[in-house]
């Protein structure tokens, strides 16, 4: 991780964040903005960052959005909430957008820097009562005669390659499919499910057996 940067309006929250961002990785070079209309300004400006710790509730509206431009222009990029609100209201819409992890700033910092290191080694940054959250709504039972449509055997094959944590060209490989195939696939497994991430579509797998 080499650059980072921070979306919160609280300049004490800042300074937190960037300190629990230089135990975590003592090189980074880290910008930051305190409102949603600044950050998208900089990011449009800057190089892709490798990471970005994202406030939900901010003076201009939502980090949601945030979190979606830069899966549209930066799919690259780690994002991670960074919140004090532990509800689902605020939880599943970040994910759905597409955050890789979700941390409390009520947590110590050094829980928040373990939580950040294990980006290194492929853990998602969640802090544990998200955690909880996540599998109380992942061991909900799944109504597959309830769901908008039925997947198709060959959208439940990929599904469950893709909720095993395969990328889109992994996925092709194994099915001897091309890329652009399967994102179709993805594309239609996701409107059919209702889900918006690759975490919403795993859990949703889960549910109907086929990992």
């Amino acid at each position: 991780m080499k650059t980072a940067f921070i979306l919160e309006d609280t300049p004490e929250s800042q300074v937190w964040l960037s300190e629990v961002l230089r135990q975590s990785f003592p090189e980074i070079q880290i910008q930051s903005a305190s409102h949603i209309a600044q950050a998208v300004s900089m990011l449009s400006a800057l190089p892709a960052v490798d990471i970005a710790l994202i406030d939900l509730s901010l003076p201009d509206g939502s980090g949601v959005s945030v979190i979606e431009w830069l899966n549209r222009h930066s799919p690259q990029t780690i994002c991670v909430v960074a919140s004090i609100f532990d509800d689902d209201h605020h939880i599943f819409p970040a994910l759905r957008a597409g955050a890789h992890g979700y941390l409390l700033k009520d947590q110590p910092q050094a829980a928040i820097v373990q939580a950040l290191n294990g980006i290194l080694t492929g853990q998602p940054p969640l802090s544990p009562a998200i955690a909880r959250k996540l599998l109380r709504h992942f061991h909900e039972p799944f109504d597959q005669a309830n769901s908008p449509a039925l997947l198709t055997e060959r959208e439940k094959e990929v599904l469950s390659i893709i909720a095993k944590g395969m990328t889109m060209v992994e996925t092709a490989n194994m099915l001897g499919l091309k890329r652009n195939t399967v994102a179709g696939y993805v594309k239609e497994i996701y409107r059919k499910l209702n889900v918006s991430s690759r975490a919403e579509a795993a859990i949703t797998a889960q549910k109907m057996g086929l990992i």
